[in-house]
């Protein structure tokens, strides 16, 4: 359920915005996305895990956090990472 160290490395490699970047929004959200995707994954075989439930459910807050304060400082970027990670709004 977790991200691997080589996958989290991948993740920072392909969003980073700078040189030394491990904290940009849009690192942040890659790795939420790649996150909520394993624990949905997850909660497709255990239906009755409400513990990991809920923990997806404010994952999935969080991504929506930082997503709209990406949209409010910088609308490009914003749109540039929704179309890179597939999502939808």
């Amino acid at each position: 359920m977790s991200i691997t160290a080589e996958r989290r490395a991948e993740l920072i490699e392909e969003y980073k915005t700078g040189l030394n970047d491990t904290g940009s929004p849009e690192v942040q959200v890659a790795l939420l996305s790649e996150r909520i995707t394993n624990l949905t994954e997850h909660l497709k075989i255990h239906a009755k895990d409400f513990h990991s439930r809920r923990g997806l459910l404010m994952l999935v807050g969080q991504r929506r956090g930082l997503l709209d304060y990406l949209k409010r400082k910088n609308a490009s970027r914003y749109q540039t990472l929704i179309g890179r990670l597939g999502l939808r709004r």
